[in-house]
């Protein structure tokens, strides 16, 4: 249940009428680690599971290939409210140990990071040896746009999407939050133990400096935006050696980090 139909007053003009839309439903989420209340997410339900998985993964919680059993502890008109998810402690990453504050929402991905030195993220810069040319990223776009089922009948929610390097789509999600999407679709993948095949972040709106950590996380070495990028979101792709892309409509785009991932001479058809 992704949308809920509410009445509005429509005014053009000099005229009004009573209408009828399709607004995308925000829910909290309060998510458990062992029956311990972790942290609250605001999302749009459906794909919870995979919602959870996603950001245990990016927050160093849970790394482990094994599966995990997700429990609804409560539901609030048939939408989950509370999940719970054991993790044994010897498989608890330390992540673990920087509890976020028991409140997130859904346009604030740092929103419980109480010290610098948390946003902080070490690993191997990644690489890509497939080089991307203009038109398969419009190609891309367009099978994204043709999905966003949400977007076409509330016109307020994000989508994210996953495609392998031959651009194959591996996953899209929509939820009222940007990076809850990205979560989404990464635990998607982890679930169906495909994240490997990842090369393709492809974003719905801006790109932040949680999105960029999100993709070098996972291992996704080209993010695709179609909205801006920020400063920070551009230092760390930089650094991660992302390929970021901005602002990619019209058949424009533009490369912030490492445009060498792109082909020389490339133009949309």
């Amino acid at each position: 249940m992704q949308t809920f139909i509410y009445q509005g007053l429509k005014i053009t003009d000099s005229n009004q009428s009573s209408i009828e839309d399709n607004l995308v439903v925000e829910a909290p989420l309060q998510i458990n680690i062992n029956n311990d209340a972790y942290t609250v997410v605001m999302r749009t339900p459906d794909n919870d599971f995979e919602l959870i998985r996603g950001l245990l993964y990016a927050e160093d919680i849970y790394k482990k290939s094994s599966a995990l059993e997700f429990e609804i502890i409560k539901t609030t008109q048939n939408i989950p409210a509370i999940i719970n998810v054991n993790i044994s402690k010897e498989n608890l990453g330390k992540g673990y140990l920087n509890k976020r504050t028991l409140l997130s929402v859904s346009s604030c991905g740092i929103c419980g990071k109480q010290e610098l030195k948390d946003l902080e993220i070490s690993g191997k810069k990644l690489s890509n040896k497939n080089l991307l040319s203009a038109n398969k990223i419009h190609k891309m776009f367009v099978k994204m746009s043709a999905l966003q089922n949400t977007f076409k009948d509330s016109g307020g929610s994000h989508a994210a999407a996953i495609f392998d390097k031959k651009n194959n789509l591996l996953s899209i999600k929509e939820d009222i939050g940007r990076h809850n999407a990205v979560d989404k679709i990464v635990g998607d993948l982890l679930i169906n133990n495909n994240l490997k095949a990842a090369n393709y972040l492809l974003v719905s709106g801006r790109v932040s400096y949680e999105i960029v950590s999100k993709a070098f996380i996972a291992k996704i070495p080209v993010i695709i935006a179609v909205s801006a990028c920020s400063s920070l979101a551009v230092d760390f792709a930089k650094e991660f050696g992302i390929c970021l892309i901005g602002f990619t409509r019209d058949n424009k785009m533009t490369v912030y980090a490492n445009p060498s991932y792109i082909q020389n001479n490339e133009t949309y058809v």
